[in-house]
Formats: C-alpha cells, sequence, structure tokens
C-alpha cells in the first residue's frame, strides 16, 4: 500500500510542510493555510451547488470555474493578516501582534515536531 493511503493526515502533512518552509514557518504559514482551505471549502460548496452543469455539457466551463476560484482563493490567503486587522481596528492589529509573539513564543515548536516527525536529521522529505 502507499505511504500516502498509510495514513490519512500524510498528504496534509506534507502539503503544509511545504506552505510552512514557503511562507517562513510561523503564524503567517498557519494563517496562509487555514485561511486558504476555509475559502476552498467555500468555494467548492459553490461549485457543488452547481454541479449540474457538468451534467448539462458544461464540463470545460466548470473546470475553469474552479480553476480561477483556486487562484482568487490563494491570491485572499496571502492577505489574511490584512483582514484580521480589518475585524475591528485597532483591537484586530494588536489581537494580530500577540497572536505573533505567542505563536513564536509557545506553538512553534509543537507544531514544528509533528511537522518533521517523519523527516530523518538533515533529510528534505521522509524516506518511504
Amino acid at each position: 500500500m502507499p505511504a500516502m493511503l498509510d495514513k490519512p493526515h500524510g498528504w496534509f502533512r506534507r502539503w503544509f510542510r511545504k506552505v510552512w518552509k514557503l511562507r517562513g514557518g510561523g503564524l503567517y504559514a498557519c494563517g496562509f493555510a487555514i485561511s486558504f482551505v476555509i475559502l476552498e471549502i467555500g468555494s467548492l460548496a459553490d461549485d457543488v451547488l452547481g454541479i449540474g452543469a457538468v451534467f448539462s455539457g458544461q464540463a470545460i466551463e466548470f473546470a475553469i470555474s474552479f480553476i480561477i476560484d483556486s487562484f482568487k482563493n490563494t491570491l485572499a490567503s496571502f492577505m489574511w493578516p490584512v483582514y484580521v486587522v480589518q475585524l475591528a481596528p485597532p483591537w484586530g492589529a494588536i489581537g494580530l501582534g500577540v497572536a505573533f509573539f505567542g505563536f513564536s513564543s509557545y506553538l512553534k515548536k509543537p507544531i514544528e515536531g509533528w511537522l518533521f516527525a517523519d523527516v530523518p536529521e538533515g533529510a528534505e522529505e521522509p524516506q518511504q
């Protein structure tokens, strides 16, 4: 059985590990991943409601719409701190500052322990 199917969280861990490395491995990376997942779920809900279009011969339009929505969600996810600050100025900005400090002080090490638990020291990805 492929290693990806052994553990249901394996694909998510690999994806999140890539996001973690690309975004600097901190609160920004977590915020990006969480906001992307939330936005994608919202987009998928809209797309699933329009799934009848696939059966009525509009499959290409459906696929293009899905790709465009995913691109928009990616761009919106990059700007997640702006949305937090806009929630309740100035408290959103203060909360964001506290979150960045608290995350680096208390949560970063446990998350990295979970993310990289199956990666040998000095290796990029886990050995299969």
